[in-house]
């Protein structure tokens, strides 16, 4: 049974906006969580092997050895402040997801064109991203949530990058970070899950 605090995180604060009461011990939110856990981890499997074919394709594998380059990139890196933060609240870092998931969305636009051969896995990919921020925003309604959107510097920002290796790299940081934005997502799920 979820007590008083099942969308909040350490310190324990009131959401705004939804009565806590309410969704204590609430079954379709419980499914929605272990569903869209399960999601999470396939696109984060996806995202993997994309990772793996960059490797295996370009040679670039370890982000360490990639630091000097991504000075001269231009990938944007999502934040996720909002749930991972002490003050963590659901509504807030639902909509930083589903803004995360618009953004790499597009940014993978750039691996179809490194990667043809992989088009197929990267639409997959984009389908679940979409997918997953649509149960989300489902879910949000559901529980009376309100929606808060944080815009982006530009719109559906797709990097450019000035020589082909600087694409191949570019293309490895975006999957490095989407990881890492996958992980941040996925925690915040499990979390809630487990209150």
């Amino acid at each position: 049974v979820l007590l008083l605090g099942v969308l909040l995180w350490a310190p324990w604060q009131a959401l705004h906006g939804a009565p806590l009461t309410e969704l204590s011990g609430d079954q379709d939110f419980q499914l929605f969580l272990k569903r869209n856990l399960e999601f999470t981890r396939k696109i984060r499997g996806d995202v993997a092997a994309l990772q793996r074919v960059v490797c295996g394709t370009f040679q670039l594998c370890k982000e360490d050895e990639l630091q000097l380059v991504r000075q001269d990139l231009d990938i944007t890196q999502v934040p996720m402040e909002q749930c991972h933060r002490r003050t963590f609240q659901a509504e807030t870092c639902f909509s930083q997801i589903r803004a995360g998931l618009r953004i790499y969305h597009s940014s993978l636009a750039t691996l179809q064109a490194l990667l043809p051969g992989h088009a197929g896995l990267v639409e997959t990919l984009q389908l679940d991203m979409a997918n997953l921020s649509s149960n989300i925003q489902q879910q949000m309604e559901d529980l009376g949530l309100a929606t808060v959107t944080y815009p982006t510097e530009k719109q559906d920002p797709l990097p450019t990058f000035s020589s082909r290796f600087h694409h191949h790299v570019g293309s490895f940081f975006i999957l490095a970070n989407f990881q890492r934005f996958l992980e941040t997502a996925y925690r915040a799920l499990r979390h809630l899950a487990s209150l």
